[in-house]
């Protein structure tokens, strides 16, 4: 028998797909969705239109009830860490419940070149005496790894992120860049405008670092008021493309609202990885450059030779 041709293996693929009770969904390296099945577009109240990436969907389900059920009171840091984990791993899968009763098992698929397949089935009628515990530590596991006050990656999480990179860049022909960032006088922030000020400059910018990064760049906060970017498979000029983006949107964000004049700056040191270079040996080295864009007088990047 003559095997099918690739053009036609991939018509029945999409007609399986479409007739499919089970969601199914492709995003591109940006995170948009570029593909869903009209069991995905039904569960999440949703069409591919070539704009929409995933956090807006995400954003929007949450505006209109639909979609994912959310336990946390605090809707944007349960994005955040939601955010945090997506794309970080070539294949991961994990429960979640939908608004409209469903209980599902869903998986995520990333390709090396950044598109992603995300697949669900309905397993609600499937046995649940041991849900609550599952449910439980997932929560647990999600805790570990996110940072309380702002949801994206925490420093161990960060840090595991960035080993791996480091693993893959001495196992293979890849780049890698990491970047530390610092917000500038910080402490004059918290003095003149209280905790609660300073607070809202940390999520601001946890916010912006994570918006202007890549679905599988690793952000995380690992200090009071440092965050770690790491920004794999990039040459120079996208490293330095990533963290323009990032400097654009903080220029203009104001997230004070008892003083709405008042804006904030921050600091960058930024390091390319060497082959057999060590985790420790890179971290050190673009801690070096924050250094020097402090003592340069802050509100900059500067790059580790």
């Amino acid at each position: 028998m003559e095997l099918p041709s690739s053009d036609e293996l991939a018509r029945h693929l999409m007609a399986l797909h479409e007739d499919s009770p089970a969601p199914t969904a492709l995003f591109d390296q940006d995170d948009v969705l570029r593909y869903a099945n009209p069991a995905f577009c039904q569960a999440f109240d949703t069409r591919p239109d070539g704009r929409t990436r995933w956090i807006d969907l995400m954003r929007a389900n949450l505006a209109k009830g639909c979609g994912n059920v959310v336990s946390s009171n605090d809707q944007e840091t349960w994005l955040a860490a939601a955010a945090s984990r997506r794309g970080k791993q070539a294949f991961r899968s994990f429960e979640a419940d939908l608004r409209d009763g469903r209980w599902i098992w869903m998986s995520e698929t990333t390709h090396a070149n950044g598109w992603m397949l995300c697949s669900a089935c309905d397993i609600t009628a499937l046995k649940v005496d041991d849900r609550a515990l599952r449910q439980e530590r997932d929560k647990a596991l999600r805790a570990a790894q996110s940072d309380p006050l702002t949801g994206i990656s925490n420093r161990r999480h960060v840090m595991q992120q960035l080993e791996q990179q480091v693993a893959a860049l001495n196992q293979s022909a890849t780049s890698l860049a990491l970047a530390l960032l610092d917000l500038d006088h910080f402490k004059a922030i918290n003095d003149s405008f209280g905790h609660d000020a300073g607070d809202a400059v940390i999520r601001d910018f946890s916010r912006l670092l994570q918006q202007s990064s890549r679905r599988g760049d690793g952000c995380g906060r690992i200090g009071g008021e440092e965050f770690m970017l790491v920004m794999g498979d990039v040459d120079e000029a996208q490293a330095h493309s990533i963290l323009e983006r990032l400097h654009a949107s903080v220029s203009q964000s104001r997230p004070l609202a008892d003083h709405p004049e008042r804006g904030y700056t921050y600091s960058v040191g930024l390091a390319l990885a060497r082959p057999g270079e060590s985790v420790a040996q890179l971290c050190k080295r673009a801690d070096l450059a924050l250094y020097e864009a402090k003592a340069e007088g802050r509100d900059r990047c500067c790059q580790s030779p």
